[in-house]
């Protein structure tokens, strides 16, 4: 007989309480200002012509109760077709109004996480957070990861502990996903890049898992986020507008 499937053990409740504990800001600044001008005025992460938020159907069920911020997402092409078809039966995706209309309280994990996921090693622990590597030529904060707060990095890390101990499937969806890391940066022959569990830069060499300290340099630093001179052409390509000066408190 084939193993039985754990049923999750997840509730609306749990997600009204994971949301009281998961408030913190990514960093001390609006880091959405930065990436909009690339976006058509948006920041990436609240575009489902990029980002498409996938949620747990449990997550969607306490969402209806307290806000209409969102609603069912409808695929537009191919792309957005397969993600659908791909998301396990315990998970459905959703779209939200834009980010004009934000409602902070109402964001969902996905949302507040972003652009992060619960990095597991081989040996299934987890030791830190890495980035969504498809959106680095376009998500800011991934080429300034020293600006994380650790608030939000312990933040994030109580979260995702919480919700493993609730739904096993998420714990196994997130070690896959994080040998996928290893395989895809492994065929770049490039370093994964952490943030630890108390905020500091871990390296990540993907062919062993072995994990080191980082130093300075090993901050990632991305075109066209590499240069002020490249972010700026960057923006007049995009035909969007270059943010004032300095960043504003988030």
């Amino acid at each position: 007989m084939p193993p039985a499937v754990q049923k999750s053990k997840i509730k609306p409740a749990d997600f009204a309480s994971l949301y009281e504990g998961f408030n913190a800001p990514v960093s001390r600044f609006d880091c959405g200002r930065k990436c909009a001008p690339l976006n058509d005025g948006e920041p990436v992460c609240c575009s489902t012509q990029n980002a498409v938020p996938v949620v747990h159907k449990v997550e969607w069920d306490l969402l209806k109760t307290r806000t209409d911020l969102w609603s069912k997402f409808k695929p537009y092409d191919y792309a957005t077709k397969k993600i659908v078809e791909e998301l396990t039966p315990d998970c459905m995706a959703i779209h939200c109004k834009g980010a004009r209309f934000c409602e902070r309280d109402n964001r969902t994990i996905a949302c507040r996480g972003f652009p992060f996921y619960p990095y597991l090693t081989r040996k299934k622990e987890f030791v830190g957070i890495g980035t969504y590597w498809v959106f680095e030529d376009r998500c800011w904060m991934m080429s300034h990861l020293e600006i994380v707060d650790r608030t939000f990095v312990e933040e994030f890390i109580a979260t995702y502990e919480a919700l493993f101990i609730k739904d096993k499937s998420e714990f196994d969806t997130y070690v896959d996903f994080s040998a996928s890391a290893r395989r895809v940066y492994s065929r770049w022959k490039r370093e994964i890049p952490l943030l630890g569990r108390k905020g500091e830069l871990l390296i990540v060499t993907p062919s062993t898992g072995e994990i080191r300290p980082g130093k300075s340099k090993d901050f990632p630093k991305v075109e066209p986020f590499n240069s002020e001179k490249n972010y700026k052409q960057a923006i007049k390509d995009a035909g969007g507008v270059p943010p004032p000066e300095g960043l504003r408190p988030a």
